[in-house]
């Protein structure tokens, strides 16, 4: 492999947050397994070794017995000899109190508590991942964190300086064929005027240049662009900061060819500036097929 391939160790107490540290990773483009024996994770490494196409991965490893721990500890001292490599071990913790508290809210039972109290479940698995927690890179304490407060701590920590795990889904379609189920902002713009009426445009698309200039030549289409676009940059970090992964923006014309898709493309390229951005046009083609089946 020509660059090194980047390994997380999620690890710890259960009931500590094991589930939204992998959700957090798996958002930040990571290739995530949730739960890998370790006797597992040697042929793993030859697999993604063969692929070259891996360079960031984190695993949970949930240690339930002195014999998986024992794995595990070998496992690292394979890992820390491998020199493409790079590892690091996520060690996230809790009170006592705090995960007796979780597993009544969620009414599980502990992995380790045979005789059905949490209590004595919570005492062995501190014994046995006291060793794993002292040579951990990076210990977490979750007693008092929400999973957002969680997730951004976990984004602070790992994220690396030139990665942006927010994503920006742009998406132009038509009203006349429906609103895009999945979309978070959706926003109308059959107000502007429309190029279908002007025959030489008609068979063109938002994306060809005379339709492009001519739907941005009107004043109203310049001023609800910049209003809308300051609102789109208002709200952006707000999304980041809540933990969110993606965003949908959809921008609809009547059929989805003209109007839509040249603010579509104009605001999407703006925005990717910032933020990782991929554009779609849903319906741009739509009226071109229907009249090919006609």
């Amino acid at each position: 492999m020509g660059e090194s391939l980047e390994l997380v160790i999620i690890t710890g107490m259960s009931g500590a947050g094991k589930t939204v540290a992998i959700q957090s990773f798996e958002d930040m483009g990571y290739f995530c397994i949730d739960n890998m024996p370790p006797s597992l994770i040697p042929k793993f490494w030859e697999l993604i070794k063969e692929s070259g196409k891996v360079t960031k991965i984190a695993l949970v490893v949930d240690l339930r017995s002195r014999s998986f721990f024992e794995e595990i500890q070998s496992m690292l001292i394979d890992i820390e000899n491998t020199a493409f490599i790079d590892t690091r071990v996520l060690f996230l913790d809790a009170s006592d109190i705090e995960l007796v508290s979780r597993y009544k809210e969620t009414r599980r039972t502990h992995p380790l508590a045979m005789d059905g109290l949490v209590t004595e479940g919570i005492r062995k698995e501190r014994a046995i991942l006291d060793d794993l927690k002292t040579k951990a890179s990076i210990v977490i304490d979750t007693t008092n964190l929400t999973p957002r407060q969680l997730r951004e701590k976990i984004n602070e920590e790992f994220r690396h300086s030139q990665d942006h795990g927010f994503r920006i889904e742009m998406v132009s379609f038509g009203f006349k064929y429906g609103l895009p189920i999945d979309a978070d902002i959706a926003m109308d713009v059959r107000f502007l005027p429309n190029p279908h009426y002007i025959s030489e445009l008609r068979p063109l698309t938002g994306m060809d240049k005379p339709v492009y200039e001519y739907v941005m030549s009107f004043d109203e289409t310049e001023a609800f662009y910049q209003q809308f676009l300051s609102l789109l940059q208002t709200i952006m970090p707000g999304y980041v900061k809540e933990g969110k992964s993606s965003l949908t923006i959809a921008i609809g014309c009547t059929g989805g060819q003209h109007r839509s898709v040249a603010l579509t493309e104009r605001v999407g390229k703006v925005l990717s500036e910032e933020y990782k951005v991929n554009i779609t046009h849903r319906d741009k083609d739509k009226r071109k097929e229907t009249v090919n089946r006609s």
